[in-house]
């Protein structure tokens, strides 16, 4: 089946959704923000999900947003950091998208979350943000890893980044052709 879609994952602070939004400038295709999608499904804010429905919940919403999504042509969806941790997500997206992991150090992505304030994160909202951050990349990379066609460092500038996507869809466009 043809990849029409590109499916960003990694952890928070990786740059999925600052990246997924110009990649789907320049491409001339949709950008779906699975997290604002999840939350349009749920009717309150991922803090609030989490907070009085559990991350249970939170992970079920995910699962329907991942399958309302996948079925779409023409996107670039930018996914949450846990996506990974439940393979029926992967599958759905591996329908019809090329998932590209994009990836960064632990201080990069504490740089990032912490200037948004760990408020906005619930599984960083913590007295030891750099910790969970570390913990938590180190048991989701395998998952990340095993998910993705294609890695990128986004510890370089955006147009390098943008550009190389690029070159991996043209290249996947040709392939399943």
């Amino acid at each position: 089946m043809e990849k029409s879609n590109i499916a960003l994952i990694g952890f928070m602070g990786t740059g999925k959704t600052t990246i997924g939004e110009k990649l789907a400038e320049i491409l001339k295709l949709n950008f779906i923000e699975l997290d604002e999608f999840i939350e349009d499904l749920a009717g309150k804010t991922i803090p609030q999900i989490f907070k009085e429905d559990g991350e249970i919940r939170f992970r079920e919403y995910e699962i329907e947003a991942c399958k309302k999504v996948s079925i779409r042509d023409n996107v670039i969806i930018a996914c949450g950091g846990g996506v990974v941790l439940n393979k029926i997500n992967i599958d759905y997206l591996k329908e019809k998208a090329i998932i590209i992991y994009l990836e960064a150090s632990p201080a990069v992505i504490y740089d990032r979350t912490m200037n948004e304030g760990k408020e906005k994160r619930p599984l960083l909202n913590n007295p030891n943000p750099m910790k969970s951050i570390k913990d938590l990349l180190e048991y989701r990379a395998p998952f990340y890893k095993a998910a993705a066609q294609y890695t990128i460092n986004t510890e370089k500038d955006i147009h390098s980044i943008i550009n190389e996507i690029i070159e991996i869809f043209k290249k996947e466009k040709k392939i399943n052709d």
